[in-house]
């Protein structure tokens, strides 16, 4: 099977592209759930530290919109990057699946990001942002043992956000950016047409796949305590994305089975899900001419994240196709700093944490989130007065996962563990300004 592509899997061109579309400016990364801090920009080499204070460039609007007030002239940032991942599940002794254990479900995903900001007066200014900093994309092998729960998922996110700015005094200035998100939903499973007794029939298939647009916005303060000291103080609402489709069913073979999807009105599933709303934190301090010093905290609602799930699962009581979701909460701490070194060359470094969105007893196969340790490094090299380019490089360690997910109604149990997981994220670009 081949891994992290999903646009030839669409069914027409209008399909196509807007995958497409969505794949390339939504590259997936975990943070405490699947938001992304990483989006191409300089600031990847900061593992978020100072997101809401540090003005570099026109991306800060995505962190914070009142950071374009600091950014002069029109300036203009184009970002890609790439994700390797490492994200292989071991069965245990209790797993009582069979089949293999799915390969590494996160090869390589490609992403991009695209910011513009323009100085109207000294007082104000406006931007753009396109960028995806929310999603997920899995894919094992076809016959894995956990393929009655997920054998292909993705959830993907991008964001259109105008922005306007205003610096009301010499300190103080204010952002606010209304959010455009487009989302896309898309889950593959198996399913199993042995239940409930009958023996030796081939697996049956599920797919189900929606788009929807949410909308939502960013506000940000942003505030100069003194010459030297920036703080940043960006909240980032909800976006509802509510996904409804027929559920694609072939070669379903069991004869109870198909009875009881038929009970269950299987022409139409609803999905809600909440991207969750954050709070962030962040300081800037100039220690002297070349070093400047930064920090984060924040928080995100990921308690309100939803019931997102698809499974189907039969015993002589019925049939359920939902999965219940129990994420919590999450924070966010990180410590950076960039060293000036010359004129040109700007080197940057963070280390960042995030708690984990669910309980070892909650984990689920098609979306692994856990505990992730940030270690990022980067570098900016000014070409001339009006060109930049950067690279950076976040190293983000998930470690080892438990997984023990059981099929509500059977019973069975799908055991393991994904072990030194980890996601390595390169990702650069250029930043004109005029």
């Amino acid at each position: 099977m081949e891994k992290a592509s999903y646009c030839p899997r669409l069914a027409g061109k209008q399909a196509a592209l807007l995958l497409c579309t969505l794949w390339l400016f939504g590259s997936d990364a975990w943070a405490g759930g699947i938001l992304i801090y990483e989006a191409g920009q300089e600031g990847n080499g900061l593992a978020n530290a100072g997101a809401a204070a540090l003005a570099r460039d026109p991306s800060v609007l995505m962190s914070n919109p009142a950071g374009i007030t600091q950014l002069t002239g029109t300036q203009i940032s184009a970002n890609a990057q790439v994700i390797l991942g490492d994200l292989r599940f071991s069965r245990d002794s209790s797993n009582q699946f069979d089949g293999n254990e799915g390969g590494n479900s996160l090869e390589y995903l490609p992403g991009s990001s695209l910011f513009v900001s323009h100085q109207i007066d000294e007082r104000s200014a406006i931007g753009f942002g396109m960028y995806g900093n929310f999603g997920l994309a899995l894919d094992y092998d076809d016959d894995w043992a956990g393929r009655y729960f997920t054998q292909e998922a993705a959830v993907i996110g991008v964001s259109l956000q105008p922005t306007w700015a205003y610096r009301f005094t010499d300190e103080l200035s204010v952002g606010v950016g209304p959010r455009i998100m487009v989302g896309y939903y898309r889950t593959e499973m198996a399913i199993n047409n042995n239940l409930l007794g009958l023996a030796d029939r081939p697996d049956g298939q599920l797919e189900y796949k929606d788009t929807d647009v949410g909308v939502g916005v960013n506000l940000g303060l942003l505030y100069q305590l003194d010459p030297r000291t920036k703080v940043g103080l960006a909240y980032t609402s909800k976006v509802k994305l509510e996904f409804e489709d027929k559920p694609h069913l072939s070669d379903i073979s069991n004869p109870l089975l198909n009875a009881a999807l038929r009970r269950l009105d299987a022409d139409s599933l609803e999905l809600d899900l909440n991207v969750p709303q954050t709070v962030t934190l962040s300081v800037a301090h100039d220690l002297d001419s070349q070093w400047t010093l930064l920090a984060s905290l924040g928080w995100q609602d990921w308690s309100d994240f939803g019931d997102v799930g698809v499974e189907v699962d039969t015993n002589a009581g019925g049939t359920s196709r939902t999965v219940d979701r129990q994420y919590k909460d999450t924070w966010h701490a990180s410590l950076g700093a960039q060293y000036q070194a010359t004129k040109q060359w700007r080197w940057s470094m963070g280390l960042g944490y995030d708690s984990s969105a669910v309980d070892d007893a909650d984990r689920t196969v098609d979306n692994p989130m856990g505990e992730a340790w940030r270690l990022a490094a980067g570098v900016n090299y000014t070409v001339d007065e009006g060109m930049d380019l950067h690279l950076a490089y976040t190293l983000v360690w998930l470690g080892d996962m438990d997984v023990e997910q059981t099929k509500a109604r059977s019973g069975t149990t799908l055991s393991g563990s994904y072990d030194n997981s980890a996601l390595h994220i390169i990702g650069g670009g250029a930043t004109w300004r005029f």
